[in-house]
């Protein structure tokens, strides 16, 4: 009877390392998904790419961290959570180093893409190890809540740290900064971690991820490189028919397959299909307005690599600040309320933003970048949280992650189509700086139009669920914050 106390006891200290190995790995994985925005401008500059190249590198990562995070969960639960972890954090770095080395866009592109494929396992191995470590309910709530937070802290330091970074050393720096990380969690983790698993696992849902990847694939190139290669270009068309073809391909496989990677079902909730469309805008609006802040400041204002990754903070710090509260707002008020007024704020921000100029001071420009944030960060949790809400408990799980993809789809979009605004203003004969403007707007009034879809559209499922949302959405909440990519996410 006397070894139940000690093994507890003992169980502690392997809880804190994991604790840390898991919020470590997460943390990475979330700044370099703002860590790479400030440097940019940089990176336009010494590898003599234009707008289209930037969009790749940037999307070359959102796309497959978007198309693989759900196989990446099966994957964790089926050969080993510690063996999947430990795996993507060492595709994750190899990959970081080729990404300091590239010579070039493509090879550079090409290192995007490992990078992807690596924090698509990571994000959902590391969540699934502090779970299963975790079996009490309200242990595990707490836990989840801390990694989330610690984690999340990279979504704000990601702009600074690239700000200082690429301008005391160039733009191979931020990913240079990945190895020593990448190294201690694999000397630490495959020590310290467990394995586990789950052996009524899902089969991989092989010929869904494929189409997946090939379709979203086709539409970014289309969307990416129709403004270079014009828009009535056979390759431009090709690629839109392609996607087309594809995507109905993969709707057709996963409504025949007995365990897809998507449930079409889900879909028959209009509480789930709600949610998870404003969760595409909030990753459109949100990703595809990020990208251009850095180059706002930097090519526009004239400010320097590092004043600028300053500048752009008050967007990652107030998600970092109110996030936390997202959740408990949706739980006390509905999560109609705070979503569409999140939707609002943001909306309203980001049109705000398309008014700036050359010669706007930054007392004008900071607070429209905190509206931003704030709003964002009243929209996440709580749609992934009414989407939990609209299926059965045992698939709220998979609903996190579909919640999680849907957001990174959106931000794939919105650096493609936003991009692609600018790069048609220009080719019009605007300035970049109109081109920027005219995308902020465009994010701004999709954005807002997303708001009132909400304002008539979300609404409970189940008024008689209402007294399990606030668990649901606490839990949620921090779940919602440790997928940012998640992309995520800013």
């Amino acid at each position: 009877m006397a070894a139940s106390p000690a093994t507890a006891v003992d169980s502690r200290p392997n809880r804190a390392v994991l604790l840390t190995v898991t919020c470590l790995g997460q943390f990475m994985v979330l700044l370099d998904n703002t860590v790479v925005g400030a440097a940019l401008p940089d990176m336009q500059h010494r590898l003599h790419t234009q707008l289209t190249g930037l969009q790749w590198i940037v999307d070359a990562y959102v796309l497959l961290v978007a198309m693989l995070l759900l196989s990446g969960g099966v994957f964790a639960d089926r050969f080993g959570r510690k063996r999947v972890y430990l795996t993507g954090v060492a595709v994750f770095t190899i990959a970081s180093v080729w990404c300091s080395l590239a010579p070039s866009v493509g090879w550079l592109v090409a290192g995007r893409v490992l990078q992807g494929i690596g924090a698509a396992a990571v994000s959902p191995a590391s969540l699934a190890l502090l779970t299963s470590a975790y079996p009490v309910p309200q242990e595990r709530i707490k836990a989840i809540g801390l990694w989330a937070g610690l984690s999340g802290i990279g979504l704000a330091a990601g702009p600074v740290a690239g700000g200082v970074l690429t301008d005391a050393f160039g733009w191979p720096a931020i990913f240079l900064v990945n190895l020593p990380i990448g190294v201690f969690l694999l000397l630490v983790g495959v020590r310290s971690l467990e394995e586990a698993r789950n052996p009524r696992a899902p089969a991989i849902d092989v010929p869904g991820t494929v189409l997946s990847v090939l379709g979203v694939g086709a539409l970014a190139y289309g969307l990416i490189e129709g403004g270079a290669r014009g828009w009535s270009s056979p390759v431009i068309l090709g690629s839109f028919a392609a996607a087309a073809i594809l995507l109905a391909a993969f709707v057709a496989v996963e409504a025949r397959r007995s365990a897809p990677m998507l449930p079409l079902r889900l879909f028959r909730q209009r509480l789930f299909t709600v949610s998870n469309t404003a969760m595409v805008v909030v990753g459109f609006a949100l990703m595809g307005s990020s990208f251009f802040f850095s180059q706002f400041f930097v090519s526009v204002q004239g400010s320097s690599i590092l004043r600028a990754g300053l500048q752009t903070l008050p967007v990652s710090l107030a998600m970092v600040i109110v996030s936390p509260y997202a959740a408990r707002l949706a739980a006390r008020y509905g999560f109609r309320i705070v979503v569409t007024t999140g939707l609002a704020m943001a909306g309203l921000g980001l049109l705000a933003l398309g008014t700036v100029h050359a010669d706007t001071g930054y007392e004008n420009v900071w607070w429209r970048l905190g509206v931003i944030g704030i709003g964002f960060a009243l929209t996440m949790s709580p749609l992934t949280g009414a989407a939990i809400q609209a299926v059965d408990s045992q698939e709220g799980g998979l609903a996190s992650g579909i919640s999680s993809t849907t957001r990174q789809i959106g931000a794939v979009l919105g650096v493609a189509v936003l991009g692609a605004v600018v790069r048609t203003r220009q080719s019009g004969g605007a300035s970049f700086e109109t081109g920027l403007n005219s995308a902020f707007l465009a994010a701004g009034a999709v954005t807002l139009a997303t708001a009132v879809f909400t304002g008539l559209w979300l609404a409970r499922s189940d008024p008689a669920a209402d007294s399990a949302a606030p668990q649901r959405s606490t839990d949620q909440g921090a779940v919602t914050t440790s997928n940012e990519a998640p992309v995520h996410s800013c």
